[in-house]
């Protein structure tokens, strides 16, 4: 599965996906509007699992995440805000998951628990939250399919983009290079028209954004705005 994930990346070097955050959709509609962001361009489904614990919110569970895989072929992103993850990665890879992330902040284990995830047959991602340095990670970026640096503190949508993440982007993107590793680089939090650029050209290529995709206006215009804005930014790339 990494030397897949390696291929794929070297293959397709710069490129850009967006992944919009189901937690800002309205959930009456799920379907329709996670068909409408594709339709702008969206190619990944994101899907914040979080347990009124490790985050003060609860929003949902394998249920939820069974549903979503009868409706979208994308893939499907679970990022799991809870504590004790490795007692739900196999409820959570047998609904559907395609991708499945931690937090490092939550995992006593984590090469085990990224081991877990890649045995139930999903890509395994690690977490980090905006006070965690980015060297905590330097043991699992071999064996990790994607990195998710969150640009706010996780537990609610809507919240302002906190800067200091893009020194953490820049960060995995020169580790990466110096050592040729295949891992691709996720935002999570404010990614909107006005942050999106700096986030691609700080190095990140798969961006999650909730708010700027579902909350207000088109939903397929305010996606195709978005993406193309992020990959016109990768000419800038540092």
């Amino acid at each position: 599965m990494i030397e897949f994930a390696k291929d794929f990346f070297l293959e397709s070097p710069g490129l850009i996906e967006l992944a919009p955050s189901i937690l800002s959709a309205d959930f009456a509609h799920l379907a329709d509007q996670i068909r409408t962001a594709t339709e702008g361009g969206a190619s990944v489904i994101h899907v914040d699992v979080m347990d009124g614990h490790f985050v003060p919110n609860i929003t949902l569970g394998p249920p939820v995440v069974k549903s979503l895989r009868r409706t979208t072929d994308l893939p499907l992103d679970c990022h799991l805000m809870i504590e004790n993850p490795d007692q739900y990665i196999p409820e959570f890879a047998e609904a559907g998951a395609d991708w499945i992330s931690v937090h490092q902040e939550a995992c006593v284990h984590l090469n085990r628990t990224l081991h877990l995830i890649a045995s139930h047959g999903c890509e395994p991602a690690v977490v980090i939250n905006p006070a965690t340095p980015v060297h905590t990670l330097e043991e699992v970026l071999d064996i990790v399919h994607h990195v998710l640096v969150m640009s706010v503190n996780p537990g609610f949508g809507a919240q302002k983009f906190i800067p200091a993440s893009l020194k953490k982007i820049e960060s995995l993107a020169q580790i990466r290079q110096r050592r040729g590793l295949a891992f691709r680089i996720e935002v999570d939090g404010g990614v909107d028209l006005t942050t999106v650029g700096d986030v691609v050209r700080a190095g990140a290529d798969l961006l999650v954004a909730g708010n700027a995709v579902f909350s207000h206006g088109d939903i397929r215009e305010n996606a195709r705005k978005l993406l193309q804005a992020a990959r016109g930014a990768t000419a800038m790339r540092a």
